[in-house]
């Protein structure tokens, strides 16, 4: 059975001096984690930067502006042309990032076939997290 739906595409930073730089981004969702996503930064410097967040968000970000937090998404424009924007923020600054629109859509369609949304706190395994967490904590 597919635990993982992942996919690789090319995000769009805008530099503070206003160049467009492509980051190579792998999007990955685990079953095992069905509340949120991953997306992958290749860095240069860093090799993989991780940002996760949750599905829910990215999702309602296709539809509109979304997000209060470190993580803003909204979509800008119509059909194929249509762009995704990413504005992750942290104590060590922040990004704007855009991507084709209907790609995002596509793979978070993927997504939802493997945990339909209805189902994701069945899909949670909450006794692992939980050892976990206790592990952690001694």
């Amino acid at each position: 059975m597919t635990s993982c739906v992942d996919h690789m595409l090319d995000m769009e930073l805008a530099s503070p001096l206003g160049e467009r730089i492509l980051v190579p981004t792998q999007l990955l969702y685990r079953s095992q984690d069905p509340l949120a996503v991953q997306l992958l930064f290749q860095d240069g410097l860093q090799g993989l930067v991780p940002w996760v967040f949750a599905r829910d968000l990215l999702a309602a970000g296709t539809r509109t502006l979304s997000g209060d937090g470190d993580v803003q998404v909204w979509p800008d424009g119509f059909g194929r042309e249509a762009l995704l924007h990413l504005l992750p923020s942290s104590p060590h600054g922040s990004a704007h990032l855009t991507t084709p629109l209907p790609a995002i859509e596509r793979w978070l369609h993927c997504t939802y076939q493997l945990v339909p949304a209805a189902r994701e706190i069945e899909a949670l395994d909450l006794e692992t997290h939980l050892a976990q967490f206790l592990d952690g904590a001694t």
